[in-house]
């Protein structure tokens, strides 16, 4: 996971790019739910939450532009 995606980056993104940092977020999200169930020490136990922000950020875009 790099930088913190905004709302105004993911606006400014294509449907396409989108789609493709939802899926890698969602990767990401999956690794590490998995290190953690695993009984794994996390580097960082606020990823996840910044991982679950950047998605549903994604998603609330994409749903406001399926409604116009």
């Amino acid at each position: 996971m790099g930088k913190l995606i905004t709302a105004e980056k993911v606006r400014g993104m294509d449907e396409r790019e989108r789609e493709r940092t939802l899926g890698r977020l969602r990767e990401d999200m999956m690794m590490l739910r998995s290190m953690q169930t695993g009984g794994g020490i996390t580097d960082n136990p606020a990823k996840a939450k910044a991982l679950r922000k950047q998605i549903a950020r994604i998603l609330t875009v994409m749903n406001e532009s399926k409604r116009r």
